[in-house]
């Protein structure tokens, strides 16, 4: 599982020795951490690891999740789904709520287009003559 945190870097720029010491762990929790898929460095060519921002802030809450708050790491692994999971959704609300504003711009566009062909095409029924000669109902 990749779970990408909001803001932040995920261009790969650390090897392993210097994302171990950036998220404070053993370079053999970063790699123990890859089999359980809790992370995913990207690899070069050479298939070395390529450890990014976004994977040093996941490390680091796994630490938190594991060693602060006494989670297992299937309950981390937990945690980092949700996470993930409510990120989406605020993405997809996002969304959702540019297109609503885009509707309701058309909505109002439309609106004073009508407004102003109504204005044009209407013609006030008092100062209206009479279609050939036909008198309006009410005799004025």
């Amino acid at each position: 599982m990749k779970n990408q945190r909001r803001g932040t870097d995920d261009r790969a720029l650390f090897v392993i020795s210097v994302a171990a010491e950036l998220a404070g762990v053993h370079p053999q929790t970063l790699r123990m951490y890859e089999r359980k898929g809790l992370i995913r460095p990207q690899r070069t060519q050479g298939n070395t690891r390529r450890y990014s921002q976004a994977d040093i802030e996941i490390v680091r809450l796994i630490q938190e999740l594991t060693q602060e708050r006494g989670m297992n790491l299937a309950g981390a692994e937990m945690v980092l789904q949700l996470q993930q999971q409510l990120e989406q959704a605020q993405e997809r609300m996002e969304r959702l709520r540019r297109e609503a504003m885009q509707l309701q711009q058309q909505l109002v566009e439309n609106l004073e287009r009508i407004r102003k062909a109504q204005q044009t095409a209407l013609v006030p029924l008092r100062n209206a003559q009479a279609p050939f000669g036909v008198e309006r109902r009410g005799g004025r």
